[in-house]
């Protein structure tokens, strides 16, 4: 299958992120203490701490949805992420001590799980603009930039989690719509991944093998899109 349709953002994003945010509750909500401890695709982050991660992006969105902006839209649901370029060091110390401060897995499955459902109930009711991270954007996009974290990030946390989850298709589209806007429209044709293997690779969780080279010739070097 190859990249998606390219387009407009598809009506409805709030049950798109709604799905998205249930897989992963549904991909944390029965691990053991030991489960949490598994790397994922993200350094530094193994699952307990990046679920942590995930429940701040939950948080972040409740607060934005209850700052109505008045303000022009400053970025979309693809110039948004120009503001995180790949290969930016994290510092996961912080996420790994709130981790660690839960002590019982349940307890944070327990609170992701309170959030995250706010979070949708809030992008079902939600109008205009918002504001976040010192920008403003259109309700829908903003959403979009939600569902493209959950879903990256579905991914992330599943590294070592066999019996986990997929993603949720449409999210998945969404995400390889943004990925799509970052590469832009030279780069379209010549990609022949599947969806999920777009995700992956144009977000740098796996690397480029020789094939993948070839087959992106002078674009290659314009991945990861986004970190």
């Amino acid at each position: 299958m190859r990249a998606p349709e390219r387009g407009a953002l598809p009506r409805g994003l709030a049950s798109t992120l709604g799905r998205a945010y249930g897989l992963l509750t549904e991909t944390v909500q029965d691990l053991s203490t030991a489960d949490f401890a598994r790397e994922t695709r993200c350094s530094g982050m193994p699952v307990g701490p990046l679920l942590v991660h995930i429940l701040y992006d939950a948080q972040r969105a409740l607060i934005a949805f209850a700052s109505p902006a008045v303000a022009a839209p400053d970025r979309d649901f693809v110039s948004y992420w120009r503001d995180f370029p790949p290969g930016s060091d994290e510092d996961t110390s912080f996420v790994r001590g709130v981790a660690a401060a839960y002590r019982k897995p349940g307890v944070l499955v327990q609170h992701w799980r309170e959030v995250s459902e706010a979070a949708v109930r809030a992008a079902a009711l939600a109008e205009g603009r918002v504001e976040t991270q010192g920008h403003v954007l259109e309700v829908r996009d903003f959403v979009a930039t939600l569902v493209l974290e959950a879903t990256v990030h579905h991914l992330d946390l599943t590294l070592n989690l066999p019996d986990a989850p997929e993603p949720d298709p449409e999210a998945l589209r969404v995400t390889a719509r943004t990925l799509d806007g970052l590469f832009g429209p030279a780069a379209w044709d010549v990609i022949d991944w599947d969806t999920t293997t777009y995700v992956l690779k144009g977000t740098g969780r796996l690397p480029l093998d020789d094939s993948d080279l070839d087959m992106l010739g002078q674009h290659a070097d314009r991945l990861p899109l986004l970190g």
